[in-house]
């Protein structure tokens, strides 16, 4: 069966780890961006990692060889012309989306499928400008997209069922593990993870524990390969804040995703973590990180306060049908690798007692935030 032919639009980061992706997989791929030092720039990049693969024997020569050859780049929108799927991977801005999907719309065949890889945009604003909306949909790759197995399919309220169904065939057969998920503010993995920041910074703001102890109760006690601190300056701080603050506006300010004024003044500061050489923590050269408080009460303390919160999200967007149980708990595994999914984490740690936790802190800080979620209190009730 001939292999449908792949556009990408935008040749940054992810852009090109989508192209590199799709080549792999067997498809003829045209990488498209204006910029032509962006796009040398992505072609090297592409170029050196296979040749990594070949040094490691995961890829012969051959293979490079043939990879690369699928790959074409170009500098116009008009040469996606022959493709079946384009992938738009550029700026989060909706008037410049609009713009490119109406120009990528008048080139392509009418039944090609139009995707964007956004993270936190309307999958239906993005399609509203389209003349034929029902080939509208949302693709979004994790990054790095080539080592990351997540990929968030959304439709959007336009997009036909063939169009999903096609989709979700095509990112499947790249050896992806997909979820399919409702055209809602951070899909699954940017909205169910807010409270990993979030909780953990007003812990830090109420003077319970330092940046050090919080990271160490959640990757010592929780399991988790990272500690939000230590992650939020992997991500970047300008980045993480951004996606903090686009959910909380576009959920209509529902207090649960207030952001924190300790990360927005981070990040006024340039303390934007590992890449500014300063985050939460100093990386400049002969700096030392800061020791935790390994206090084993203290420490269970933070990681049940932020667990529950988190397992309250999931609740959430399973109540509010997002996506399907077992959707939400893959998502979070191979999105964020989490070492549970948080549904199962619940019913692990038992819902009568996740129900108390929450319960608990809602009736001392009288805060939205804290409301546990109307699905955990009916099951608990119904045992």
């Amino acid at each position: 069966m001939e292999k449908t032919n792949i556009g990408v639009l935008g040749a940054g980061t992810m852009g090109a780890g989508i192209a590199q992706v799709a080549a792999q997989s067997g498809h003829a791929t045209v990488l498209v961006d204006v910029n032509a030092e962006q796009l040398q720039k992505a072609k090297a990049g592409i170029e050196k990692v296979l040749a990594r693969l070949v040094e490691k024997g995961t890829k012969t020569e051959a293979e490079k060889t043939e990879i690369l050859g699928r790959l074409t780049y170009a500098s116009s929108i008009a040469d996606f012309v022959d493709c079946g799927m384009v992938i738009e991977a550029i700026v989060e801005k909706i008037e410049v989306k609009h713009s490119v999907f109406k120009e990528m719309e008048a080139v392509v065949s009418e039944d090609c499928i139009l995707a964007s890889n956004t993270s936190s945009l309307s999958i239906a604003s993005i399609g509203s400008v389209l003349k034929n909306p029902s080939r509208i949909i949302g693709i979004h790759f994790f990054n790095p997209a080539p080592l990351m197995p997540l990929v968030e399919i959304i439709p959007a309220v336009q997009t036909s069922e063939e169009v999903l169904s096609s989709a979700k065939t095509i990112i499947d057969s790249w050896k992806k593990i997909t979820v399919v998920c409702k055209d809602t503010p951070g899909f699954i993995v940017n909205r169910v993870a807010r409270p990993f920041y979030g909780e953990a910074l007003r812990i830090y703001e109420e003077g319970v524990a330092d940046f050090a102890t919080i990271d160490w109760a959640m990757t010592h006690i929780g399991g988790f390969r990272m500690g939000p601190f230590t992650l939020m300056d992997y991500i970047g701080n300008d980045i993480n804040y951004t996606v903090t603050e686009t959910v909380f506006a576009a959920f209509y300010y529902d207090p649960r995703f207030k952001p924190s004024f300790t990360q927005k003044r981070h990040s006024e500061a340039g303390f934007l973590g590992r890449k500014t050489g300063r985050g939460y923590y100093n990386y400049a050269e002969g700096s030392t990180l800061p020791e935790p408080v390994k206090d084993e009460v203290l420490g269970r303390q933070i990681f049940e306060r932020i667990i529950v919160m988190l397992i309250n999200e999931a609740f959430d967007a399973l109540f509010l049908n997002v996506a399907s149980r077992k959707d939400i708990d893959l998502a979070m595994t191979n999105g964020v690798n989490y070492p549970k999914g948080l549904l199962a984490w619940a019913d692990d740690l038992g819902l009568p007692f996740v129900l108390e936790k929450l319960e608990a802190l809602f009736a001392e800080y009288g805060e939205d935030r804290y409301r546990p979620n109307v699905l955990l209190r009916r099951m608990v009730v119904a045992n």
